[in-house]
């Protein structure tokens, strides 16, 4: 969509009842609704942590989540795109 800037409906924030982070990636023109659990946040990036804000860790290493979640939708994912712990591994050089 041109022209599509972040607005405050399509910040990040923490659901809790789902206990994740719900998103948005822009993919090309289209904005893709995705999420990311408390736990797969923890144990991925902050596993030392304790009481570790799950929205403060997404906006630390959202550019790490953003591409996992644009990977999974080249890989055929349909929004919205659930990431998983393994989603966020340490990606080899290609």
């Amino acid at each position: 969509m041109q022209g599509m800037e972040p607005t405050l409906s399509h910040d990040a924030y923490f659901h809790a009842d789902s206990e994740a982070v719900r998103f948005w990636v822009c993919h090309g023109n289209a904005l893709v609704g995705a999420s990311v659990s408390r736990r797969a946040l923890h144990y991925r990036f902050r596993p030392e942590a304790v009481d570790d804000d799950p929205l403060e860790t997404y906006q630390r290493f959202a550019a790490l989540i953003n591409a996992a979640v644009l990977r999974r939708v080249a890989e055929g994912a349909l929004e919205p795109v659930m990431l998983r712990e393994f989603d966020l591994r340490v990606q080899d050089a290609p």
